[in-house]
């Protein structure tokens, strides 16, 4: 028996918890375990207690396949929009991707996506340029390396050492992705995916061993001759650099078996680039650092600790109004609103972004989070013994629908906010 079969496999849906024997957690395991942090690990009497956070993905162990599962069904091909769209990448071929969910979950688009990449790649045609070549020769062909002459070849005139510039397909945007073909193919389940990986990877000159790739991708720099390999590195890198919970939105990670997928980091990415886009569409920008984080001073420990939200939108001023800036909250959070009350620690949280940020005349603040069931909206207005504190805007996007569709909602929001001129309007 093969030793993913003989593997235990254990499912965790975020936020659950489940008792794994002691016998099958042991040392090296519970040591990655605690790395990754992607569950929190408690002994108990009747062995380990392991609850999942907020991330998804397959963690392969010694003695157990840890498969964490999200809370909110989001079909695969929505997920590799979702990615492609908070790390700006250009949206996939519908024609010709067919993201394989299967046994490994969301850790098995990443694959995908990379042959998918790759394929394109070849269909265009690898870049070639000059490519530095150590060799030797018995014509003079080049420059002459004089120390390895001098070292290497002892005063035989037949064996000329030689450094050469090949025009070829081994630069470095092609070495990366040869890398990753081959690794990915070495860690696929799948035999039929393993052949395409494979078939794929001899079309790319690859390094030695598949990780000599990684500094390559660490000085990596595009221009108009090689940006069409920006999306295929990108995967590259996943492949490449793995083990960690931000692995596929993070170049850097920990040393772990598997790949894992923060999904409150990535709604977050997703939310803050439809707000932005949603902002610059309607006169506004995302709010420049150095225009202010609301800070606490007084702390007895280090500089003083700052609020800031996922999400701050700069507006000029409305029409005939020649103040100063206005500012608008957007804040992701990766929850059940959809069927549950807006918590009051987040409350508590947007009311302080309403007040330092916001005017009386527009007190309101977004909240964004994702609804599976489709569109949902409802307005929480707060009320003090001296009057109205501020508007909560609580918006579901839809998760099922294409990324155009699911923003229009938040952007008709953005755009409420843009064009008032006045105080906004309080609906009851």
């Amino acid at each position: 028996m093969s030793g993913s079969a003989a593997r235990h496999e254990v499912i965790l849906e975020e936020h659950t918890s489940v008792t794994v024997p002691r016998s099958r957690l042991y040392g090296d395991d519970l040591a990655r375990l605690r790395t990754v942090k992607a569950v929190t690990v408690n002994e108990s009497r009747t062995g380990y207690a392991l609850k999942a956070k907020a991330t998804t993905g397959v963690l392969q162990l010694d003695r157990i396949r840890l498969v964490l599962r999200p809370k909110f069904p989001v079909e695969g091909r929505r997920l590799i929009d979702w990615l492609c769209y908070a790390n700006y990448q250009r949206e996939p071929d519908e024609s010709l991707r067919n993201w394989p969910l299967g046994r490994d979950g969301y850790a098995g688009l990443v694959p995908a996506a990379l042959l998918h990449e790759c394929r394109l790649l070849l269909r265009r045609g690898l870049r070639r340029d000059y490519v530095r070549r150590n060799r030797v020769d018995t014509a003079l062909r080049g420059r002459l390396d004089v120390e390895a002459q001098a070292t290497r070849g002892y005063g035989i005139v037949d064996r000329l050492h030689l450094r050469t510039f090949e025009y070829e397909d081994g630069g470095w945007e092609n070495l990366v992705c040869g890398a990753a073909l081959t690794l990915t193919a070495r860690r696929s389940t799948d035999p039929r995916q393993t052949r395409r990986l494979l078939d794929a990877a001899a079309m790319f000159p690859s390094p030695r061993q598949p990780l000599d790739a990684l500094p390559l991708l660490a000085r990596a720099q595009y221009n108009q001759l090689n940006d069409h390999y920006r999306a295929a590195h990108a995967w590259a890198r996943m492949v490449l650099v793995r083990g960690g919970v931000r692995d596929l939105l993070n170049p850097y990670g920990f040393g772990a078996k598997g790949l894992l997928l923060d999904l409150n980091v990535l709604w977050e990415k997703v939310v803050r680039r439809m707000a932005v886009d949603a902002a610059a569409g309607l006169g506004g920008r995302a709010a420049r650092p150095e225009e202010g984080s609301i800070l606490t001073h007084g702390v007895l420990n280090g500089p003083p600790p700052s609020f800031r939200p996922d999400v701050l939108l700069a507006f000029p001023p409305s029409v005939g109004d020649t103040g100063a800036t206005r500012f608008l909250t957007v804040d992701a959070k990766y929850k059940r609103y959809a069927a549950k009350d807006v918590s009051a620690d987040d409350r508590h949280q947007l009311l302080t972004y309403i007040a330092g940020y916001t005017s009386p005349d527009s007190a309101i603040a977004l909240v964004v989070h994702p609804s599976p069931d489709g569109l949902v909206k409802r307005d929480l207005r707060v009320e003090s013994p001296r009057g109205h504190l501020g508007r909560i805007k609580v918006l579901g996007l839809d998760t099922g629908v294409a990324l155009k569709d699911a923003a229009e909602p938040l952007r008709e929001a953005i755009a409420g906010f843009a064009g008032a001129t006045g105080p906004l309007r309080t609906e009851r």
